[in-house]
């Protein structure tokens, strides 16, 4: 049978070699109690990441909106973390000395902190602004200026700092949030994807106007892709022709693209077909001659 004072003396030496050296006032305690608060934040925020990325996949099969989830992933994990430093610090008592020091100076500490982090924080809260507003949510294709001109893409992401674009092209344009609540944008899904397409058309002068227009109507209606109501109306008279515009709806922004691709290479072949005349700027080049002199 066991002694019980043996293992009463084991138990309390146990106890002595904890409160000896894992103890928040040693250097070892504090390194601990640091590894321990890390590793039960990054489990908490890798909990709470995978239920909301599972909740948003179950929105996005039911094409509810996921923007509020998606801006709150990475707020909740960001509080997370700050949460658990904040119990660390209190745990330790250097840091709290450390601490209770800095309040002296807190109101200085916070102009130098809110100079440097003037841009990070502006972002924060334009995140904010976006989230509560919602002049676009994500999946819906806006229009921004960006550093290269006008950029075209489909929302993948508002996170704390940034928006996240997908081009056309595969491209992946990063605009801080203040950049994007700090100018005009123009939402392309804002109430539905559906919009119009404008396909220029000049014909020379002596070109019969109604004759353009009605074959511009028919290879309208013969695309496919482009739905009525069409229109054709004379937009301007240039310098050396008569500009037409044909507009026909379109399902979204893509299927822009491609009807005035096709459609302009067939205005090409068809008017070329009943000699109907696509003018081009040309130029009459006069040379004048200094006159002889009288001999």
């Amino acid at each position: 049978m066991p002694d019980m004072s043996s293992l009463a003396g084991a138990s309390a030496a146990t106890d002595r070699y904890f409160a000896d050296h894992v103890n928040p006032d040693s250097v070892f305690g504090a390194l601990v109690y640091l590894a321990l608060f890390a590793l039960l934040a990054r489990v908490a925020a890798l909990a709470l990441r995978r239920a909301i990325q599972a909740r948003v996949a179950r929105d996005e099969a039911e094409h509810l909106d996921t923007t509020a989830l998606k801006f709150t992933r990475g707020l909740g994990s960001a509080g997370i973390w700050i949460f658990a430093f904040v119990l660390y610090a209190h745990l330790i008592p250097p840091l709290r000395a450390l601490g209770t020091a800095l309040l002296a100076g807190v109101s200085v500490v916070s102009i130098v902190v809110g100079m440097a982090a003037q841009n990070t924080l502006g972002n924060l809260v334009a995140g904010f602004a976006l989230l509560a507003y919602r002049p676009f949510r994500v999946g819906d294709r806006i229009e921004v200026a960006g550093p290269a001109g006008i950029e075209t893409g489909a929302v993948e992401l508002i996170s704390l700092g940034y928006t996240a674009l997908k081009t056309a092209d595969n491209r992946r344009v990063l605009l801080p949030n203040s950049v994007i609540a700090g100018q005009v944008i123009v939402n392309l899904s804002a109430v539905e994807s559906r919009l119009i397409a404008t396909v220029p058309v000049s014909i020379g002068y002596g070109a019969d106007v109604a004759r353009a227009r009605a074959l511009l109507l028919e290879l309208a209606g013969a695309q496919g892709e482009a739905k009525p109501p069409f229109a054709c109306p004379v937009v301007a008279l240039g310098a050396s022709s008569v500009d037409l515009a044909l507009q026909v709806w379109c399902a979204d922004v893509d299927a822009a693209g491609r009807i005035k691709a096709d459609l302009l290479e067939r205005i090409k072949q068809r008017f070329g077909e009943e000699g109907i005349e696509i003018p081009f700027p040309t130029s009459n080049v006069i040379v004048i001659r200094p006159a002889e002199p009288a001999r």
